[in-house]
């Protein structure tokens, strides 16, 4: 009779044999508790095979069973629920997520930089408009995932959720603009590029006085962009205040026209009136950063913003062709369970998928972008 691992040509196995060599599941498996002893799933491998089965097959717990019982191991869909809820199992199928995406080092461009896109998702189960977010660091020049994270809902969106360092720049959406949160990031030697709102920050000038940001925005032309200095406090006084390069551009007319009108549309799904404010702040891109003026230009930086949008990408895949946004488990014990083996069986493939392309034909290896990220000049590769 067959165990659940043993059929060389099971794609399954086929996956679990792309682990990287350092990543030794069974001890992994054995610290956490997922796996302490042998019954009819006989090694944390088995275990990783029934857990694939079930979140990246997209089975049901039943068909779950029947699978694992053609492949020789008798297991009843409760038995399979109890296996695969286990917190241990979510926290076994964590850590060798996170070992394989530490394999994966940030890659610096050619002025030395590394690039962190930082984002998040949510992930919901049938008739739920949210149950978990998923945050990701994505390596802008490697264009693939390096670290993730998984929270309730009620845990924000944050820089803190991965470690900035010096020669890293954390390029981020409005809803990462914290005031405390971008001061860690300085103190810890990393940089940031974050989009802001008109009134996500306290905004002041150099001398401490606050700073009239609509005054400022209306001496700019359409499709013109400029930068100015000023300091943001993360508290209510100047003593933790630190500064800021405010860079923005106003869109064109017909652009314009189209951000003010997505204003409209979520303030009416919202049932709440839109303020004038927001309707003139809809003409500009806001952002903020720490980079200085003389080896990074207003252009540049608005260049480099453009670049965000791939982690939009990674997460579009990770929905439309994995299926992370058909979350069937209510219990949250195994739903974590599915959510990480899902997330392990998207590294595995990415690795393959890359490994696909650099192989001949290609004459050279692969470049998820034909245009590489060069912050010496971002705007030749958007």
């Amino acid at each position: 009779m067959q165990d659940l691992a043993s059929i060389g040509t099971d794609p399954i196995n086929k996956l679990i044999s792309r682990l990287p060599g350092a990543v030794d599941i069974e001890a992994i498996a054995r610290a956490s508790g997922a796996f302490t002893r042998s019954r009819k799933i006989k090694s944390a491998r088995e275990l990783l095979h029934l857990a694939l089965a079930y979140a990246a097959g997209a089975l049901s717990l039943r068909d779950t069973a029947a699978w694992a019982t053609l492949r020789g191991a008798a297991l009843s869909d409760v038995a399979v629920l109890k296996r695969l809820r286990l917190p241990a199992v979510a926290t076994w199928l964590h850590e060798v997520t996170a070992a394989i995406l530490a394999q994966r080092q940030p890659a610096a461009n050619a002025s030395g930089w590394r690039v962190r896109v930082i984002d998040a998702t949510v992930v919901s189960s049938p008739g739920k408009a949210a149950d978990y977010r998923l945050h990701a660091s994505y390596d802008l020049a490697s264009q693939q995932l390096i670290a993730i994270t998984l929270s309730g809902t009620s845990e924000s969106e944050s820089l803190r959720h991965f470690a900035i360092g010096p020669g890293e720049i954390a390029l981020a959406d409005r809803g990462y603009l914290k005031a405390r949160d971008l001061s860690e990031v300085r103190e810890a030697g990393g940089h940031f590029v974050v989009r802001a709102g008109w009134n996500s920050a306290r905004w002041h000038s150099a001398d401490d006085t606050p700073f009239d940001l609509f005054a400022w925005l209306d001496t700019l032309d359409y499709d013109a962009h400029a930068q100015t200095p000023v300091t943001i406090w993360p508290e209510r006084t100047a003593r933790d205040a630190f500064p800021v390069r405010l860079i923005t551009r106003r869109m064109t007319k017909s652009e314009a026209e189209k951000s003010r009108q997505r204003a409209r549309t979520a303030a009416s799904k919202g049932q709440r009136r839109v303020s004038a404010q927001t309707l003139k702040a809809a003409e500009f891109i806001l952002l903020v950063t720490s980079l200085d003026a003389d080896s990074f230009s207003a252009a540049d930086i608005l260049a480099l913003y453009r670049r965000r949008w791939q982690v939009e990408l990674a997460f579009k895949r990770l929905k439309s062709l994995l299926g992370l946004d058909e979350l069937p488990a209510k219990d949250p014990d195994l739903a974590r369970t599915w959510i990480y083996t899902k997330l392990l069986a998207h590294l595995l493939v990415e690795d393959i998928t890359r490994e696909i392309l650099d192989s001949p034909p290609c004459a050279r290896p692969h470049q998820a972008d034909p245009r590489p990220l060069d912050l010496a000049h971002p705007e030749n590769a958007v």
